[in-house]
């Protein structure tokens, strides 16, 4: 196989992970940038290889995102996180809010806080999602 077909196979699996993880389409808006290298190593090297590693779910891989960026204090990643975990029916309301209270004993009460407007502003674009298929 050449590079450049092992770079597009990586590409096309990474892309197709990407869906997995946060849901169908999302893939699309990575697609147009896909050539340049922070964004094509991201789905080539992260998604490809590393979120497609046997040994964890998705679900388990996602738990530890929220622990690592629970200390970041990002509730945008957040938000994106559990959004994909809604997708997915990984979670539910009543474990989001357990993870926000877990965190805030290991990450601060700070830090917790943005997990938690996090979870906040995905549950309301999930339920916004959900109405728009209604």
């Amino acid at each position: 196989m050449s590079d450049n077909q092992e770079t597009d196979a990586l590409l096309a699996k990474g892309l197709e992970m990407m869906d997995k993880v946060y849901g169908p389409g999302v893939a699309e808006m990575v697609t147009e940038t896909a050539h340049l290298p922070f964004p094509g190593e991201t789905v080539r090297h992260q998604f490809a290889e590393i979120w497609s590693r046997p040994g964890l779910s998705i679900r388990d891989r996602r738990l530890l995102v929220f622990g690592a960026t629970a200390m970041l204090g990002r509730s945008d990643l957040i938000e994106i996180q559990v959004l994909g975990a809604l997708r997915n029916g990984e979670l539910d309301d009543e474990q989001l809010e357990e993870v926000a209270l877990h965190l805030a004993y290991y990450a601060g009460w700070g830090n917790a806080t943005a997990v938690w407007r996090g979870i906040q502003a995905a549950k309301k674009r999930f339920a916004e999602e959900q109405a728009k298929k209604s």
